[in-house]
């Protein structure tokens, strides 16, 4: 099972929603708030009981929304942008990529599953501290992927590659 894959499949993620995502306002929002904006949807429990189904529900709206919320952007050079394309290109090219890149976003997604194991359990146990740090040990993997997406959507524009969805940048 490809789980990067699953990821794209279970979010819908077309061609149009790409594009949008690839807006900077898009991937900086989400980077920064998917995790955060879960976490308190599920600690929010302690205060709320049954109806922290809510503020969980809404969180995935929210996961799903964001990639559809922002308009496409003029320009594709911001950092962030280079991050989402570089996805899009690792997701649809995998075996045309460098095995380096391959390597390396298996392993960071690796990496981030220590943090957030620490992560799930302190929110099972109610150890605020646990839930907090098992987040940023599973954020910070997942910031060097993006940065390993840039990496890996300059050297395929600059090998003169389109990118799926977009054509040529």
């Amino acid at each position: 099972m490809d789980i990067f894959k699953g990821a794209e499949r279970l979010l819908a993620m077309d061609d149009r929603t790409w594009r949008r995502h690839a807006n900077p306002w898009s991937g900086i929002t989400r980077f920064g708030t998917v995790l955060p904006v879960l976490v308190l949807a599920i600690w929010s429990r302690v205060w709320l009981g049954w109806w922290a189904l809510i503020p969980i529900g809404l969180a995935a709206i929210w996961i799903w929304l964001n990639p559809r919320l922002f308009p496409e952007p003029d320009r594709l050079d911001h950092w962030m942008s280079r991050a989402v394309l570089g996805e899009r290109i690792f997701l649809e090219h995998r075996a045309d990529i460098a095995a380096h890149h391959v390597t390396a976003a298996k392993l960071l997604s690796l990496l981030s599953i220590p943090g957030a194991i620490l992560m799930i359990w302190g929110l099972v146990v109610l150890w605020w501290e646990a839930a907090l740090f098992g987040m940023a040990l599973a954020i910070l993997p997942k910031a060097w992927f993006c940065d390993r997406m840039v990496w890996l959507h300059d050297g395929w524009v600059r090998q003169g590659q389109p990118i799926p969805g977009i054509g040529t940048t």
